[in-house]
């Protein structure tokens, strides 16, 4: 880490900033005095989502929020809605019509534990509550921010995103894609789901178009670093430290961009991908009130993470 990013205690910035988000997913996701879901519905909903993951898209959100001085009320639930349509996705792509994962965040994935309808209708419940979040019925997010804020969740998690990422990659088991395939298969399936965190908290503020354009710019770099990571990972760590089945990629046939690029070339290009984060972030500097320091050190974890 940069003598620049090393002033910046991400640690403590991401301590506040996760106890937030926790306390607001648990009071928000099914709960059990509040809220109760019917048959069971409720625990599986909430075994998917608590407990459990790096909350990198919710930070993404209240980072961006931070940078151009917007609403943290909005920022908080954009944040939450974002991770349960993280989660959901896990939840699904963990069943064996998808990948047939039985490993997930260092535990049991959702349909080993409830089995596979009660895990199908836990999905389904989290995508529907993410929306439901983003419109609350007081006045703590502006009706426009609210319907830009689900226009753009929706796109990044659907066929122009994560899901058609999705269909792309369960199409191309056992066969070799060239570059541009690779890097368009994870711009869908990855990175629009981490850049419109970004561009979310972007959204809850009144950032100029000069640094909506940076911060989509970031968004873009990170999605597509944070899936190279995630490559590499797949064939040096084990799963105890990844937390989810380690070498499943290679063992499925899947292309990644280890089995395109060798292990030394990804490691470079994850790199270069860091660099661009990071300068796309100078503009933001000129006219953020708080600075960009949160972004630059997320970026800066992200590339050099070890699960």
């Amino acid at each position: 880490m940069n003598d620049t990013l090393s002033e910046f205690r991400l640690a403590d910035w991401s301590s506040l900033q996760l106890t937030q988000v926790e306390l607001a997913l648990s009071r928000w996701v099914a709960c059990p005095v509040s809220e109760p879901a019917p048959a069971g519905l409720g625990d599986a909903m909430r075994y998917a989502v608590l407990d459990g993951g790096k909350r990198l898209r919710p930070l993404l959100v209240l980072a961006a929020c931070e940078a151009v001085n917007g609403n943290p009320q909005a920022a908080l639930r954009a944040a939450c809605a974002v991770e349960l349509i993280h989660a959901y996705s896990l939840v699904h792509d963990d069943m064996p019509c998808m990948d047939n994962d039985v490993l997930r965040r260092g535990k049991p994935t959702v349909h080993v534990r409830f089995g596979q309808a009660q895990a199908l209708l836990a999905g389904d419940a989290l995508q529907a509550l993410a929306f439901e979040l983003l419109t609350p019925d007081d006045d703590t997010v502006a009706t426009d921010t609210q319907a830009r804020l689900c226009r753009m969740l929706a796109r990044a998690a659907g066929a122009q995103g994560m899901a058609g990422g999705q269909a792309i990659d369960l199409a191309s088991v056992g066969m070799p894609l060239n570059s541009a395939q690779l890097h368009e298969m994870h711009r869908l399936k990855t990175g629009a789901l981490l850049q419109v965190s970004v561009l979310m908290g972007a959204c809850c503020g009144s950032a100029s178009g000069e640094v909506t354009n940076a911060l989509r710019d970031y968004g873009a770099a990170v999605g597509l670093a944070f899936q190279v990571v995630d490559d590499i990972l797949d064939v040096t760590a084990d799963s105890a430290t990844l937390g989810k089945t380690a070498g499943k990629d290679a063992a499925q046939d899947k292309p990644t961009f280890v089995s395109l690029m060798g292990l030394e070339a990804s490691r470079h290009y994850a790199a270069q991908l860091l660099a661009q984060a990071l300068a796309s972030l100078d503009k933001v500097d000129k006219t953020s009130l708080h600075g960009s320091s949160a972004l630059r050190a997320l970026a800066d974890m992200l590339v050099n993470r070890q699960h």
